[in-house]
């Protein structure tokens, strides 16, 4: 079976995340995105304690394409530092397993 993972990411907007999560299914470095919706994070950021609100997305993907596709958000995000981590699947259905890696296979060259 192929292994799969899930990308967690933030955004400073829906639109981002919408804009970035379409393309990288248009890319197919994911099979799918789940826009999660509005966050509230509190971080260090240069020195000082930050909030702000934030959207959460989950990218499902080949573990073969995770660096490429986390490597694909940093290039196309509005952060100068983003939040774009690997998180291992334990157990997947298979039928879902080989979907996510047929979707993230690059295209065949005819």
């Amino acid at each position: 079976m192929t292994a799969i993972v899930s990308v967690y990411a933030v955004f400073g907007s829906d639109e981002e995340a919408r804009r970035i999560g379409r393309a990288m299914v248009e890319e197919r470095l994911a099979a799918c995105v789940n826009i999660l919706g509005p966050c509230h994070s509190i971080y260090r950021w240069q020195g000082r304690i930050e909030e702000g609100d934030e959207v959460a997305a989950l990218f499902k993907t080949a573990d073969a394409r995770a660096g490429a596709l986390i490597a694909r958000i940093a290039e196309l995000h509005d952060y100068d530092v983003p939040a774009a981590v690997a998180w291992p699947v334990g157990e997947v259905h298979g039928p879902y397993a080989e979907w996510v890696a047929s979707e993230t296979a690059a295209p065949s060259e005819d």
